[in-house]
């Protein structure tokens, strides 16, 4: 079937390039490497271990470069790293590239006393557009024709994003992959407010306005920390959330 694009809407992600699996980091050449022998060249190249979480089908773990003031995550499925991509500096624990000490999640929130801090690793996935080529029905001819067509597709990437709780509200950092192309201005520093929040002992519910009929509803298991955002146009995310302080709780 042949998919017809709004104008303006999907004329800029049609001319956005499709990421590489390690962006900007100076480790694209680790990619396809196995785990194992892959973690002595990082930390060769002065790279440190910080954590690592667990999801359905793959491993992420955080590394830290002193030296550059870098944080990266990687992704590893059937024992090869999978993905690296740059990360901000308080999923490796730190801050302005300098170590972190006495970290608080309060620190990110304007002085807002926050209730909880979250970092969250997983899949997300976005639209994007594919030449195909194949048989479609030409109207002004009345017969099938062979040819190049352009597709709207969804592309999947490993990426992570932040979220803090207070009293009655909260804001969720997102990745500039998850935002699309045309979105209100309501990001400050990357950090998006919530809205409707609702908090209970199993679950957190709220939703955040990037335009305005894409109004993404955020869910998140306090049992499983397991986290879904379901935004308008397949922007989207799953993925598996942690404390920022490291707290054990249901699993925060």
């Amino acid at each position: 079937m042949r998919i017809r694009f709004e104008a303006g809407l999907f004329a800029t992600a049609m001319l956005l390039p499709i990421a590489a699996h390690a962006q900007n980091t100076g480790l694209e050449d680790l990619v396809g490497a196995r785990a194992g022998q892959a973690e002595g060249e990082l930390e060769r190249r002065g790279y440190a271990y910080v954590d690592g979480r667990t999801g359905d089908d793959r491993k992420w773990s955080n590394w830290w470069s002193d030296r550059r003031g870098q944080c990266v995550s990687i992704a590893t499925v059937n024992g090869r790293y999978d993905s690296i991509v740059p990360t901000p500096a308080p999923d490796c624990r730190r801050q302005g590239g300098r170590p972190d000490t006495g970290y608080r999640p309060d620190d990110w929130s304007g002085g807002r006393p926050v209730s909880l801090g979250l970092v969250c690793f997983g899949e997300g996935q976005k639209p994007a557009a594919a030449n195909r080529w194949g048989w479609q029905w030409n109207w002004k001819t009345g017969r099938y024709d062979f040819g190049n067509r352009t597709e709207l597709t969804t592309r999947q990437f490993d990426t992570s994003v932040m979220i803090q709780i207070w009293d009655g509200g909260g804001r969720i950092r997102l990745p500039k992959s998850l935002v699309p192309p045309i979105h209100a201005s309501g990001s400050r520093d990357g950090w998006w407010d919530l809205y409707d929040v609702f908090d209970d002992p199993g679950t957190i519910r709220a939703t955040y306005r990037l335009n305005g009929p894409n109004k993404p509803r955020v869910t998140i298991d306090r049992r499983s920390g397991r986290i879904t955002i379901k935004g308008f146009a397949n922007y989207g995310f799953r993925g598996s959330c942690d404390t920022i302080d490291g707290a054990r709780h249901n699993r925060f």
